[in-house]
């Protein structure tokens, strides 16, 4: 009787023990929301200043924000927000940055599109007129998506990267309706917000500025040449580092 007193309470703890350890392991999932204006921009500002980083406009996106991640963390999923250039060259050095990423990542990687529109700016005072295209609809997009994550439950931790004041208000939603989830901003190389960082300080949330880790941009950088056996793409001749 003894004996089958102490085999069930040696059952009993390791059954606790079990559960204890399955809930210290649980991994947060992380969703990283990248605004691909901002990004890119950013990383021509800082090309500008250290010609080091022209390699990185060819980077793995996953791969880059995988070494940001703690140990109890995974990467589902890295959500690039774009648009079309309206000029062709500079569509087409997009498409193939987007689509090795793809093939090199597949449903970890996503992009949601905007569109460019033609914006007419006319001078008040000389009425010269000039034509640029503007980006439209991606930080909405970016807002919906990151609500809908946490109203799906998907995300667990969710990283906007992007210095767009735009965004806070999405953010002070989810901080204000799901307080259990954890936002975290990273800024782009060379770019920053006052307003975002002031809500993170505020909320206890972290900022990360990407333009000091080089390192992890390097580490990132894909091959020249992404290819399986059905796909190939080549960084556009205009990024590659001349040696």
């Amino acid at each position: 009787m003894t004996y089958l007193r102490n085999h069930h309470s040696f059952l009993n703890g390791l059954s606790h023990f079990l559960v204890a350890f399955l809930i210290k392991i649980k991994m947060e999932r992380v969703f990283v929301y990248v605004d691909g204006f901002n990004f890119y921009y950013g990383l021509r500002t800082q090309k500008r200043l250290d010609d080091r980083w022209q390699k990185s406009y060819w980077i793995d996106l996953v791969k880059l924000f995988e070494q940001f991640l703690g140990d109890n963390q995974v990467l589902e999923k890295v959500i690039y927000f774009t648009a079309s250039p309206l000029n062709r060259e500079k569509s087409a050095r997009q498409s193939a940055f987007l689509n090795a990423n793809k093939l090199i990542n597949g449903n970890r990687f996503e992009v949601v599109r905007g569109k460019y529109l033609e914006k007419t700016i006319k001078c008040p005072n000389c009425h010269y007129t000039i034509i640029r295209p503007e980006e439209k609809k991606t930080d909405v997009n970016i807002s919906i998506r990151m609500i809908a994550d946490c109203v799906q439950d998907k995300a667990d931790v969710l990283i906007l990267v992007s210095g767009d004041s735009d965004l806070v208000p999405p953010i002070e939603f989810i901080q204000n309706n799901y307080s259990d989830k954890k936002i975290r901003v990273y800024f782009p190389p060379s770019i920053s917000s006052s307003n975002l960082t002031s809500n993170m300080k505020f909320h206890k949330g972290k900022v990360v500025y990407l333009q000091n880790n080089f390192k992890k941009f390097e580490l990132s950088t894909m091959p020249d040449v992404v290819s399986n056996e059905n796909k190939v793409y080549t960084i556009p001749e205009k990024w590659k580092i001349v040696e």
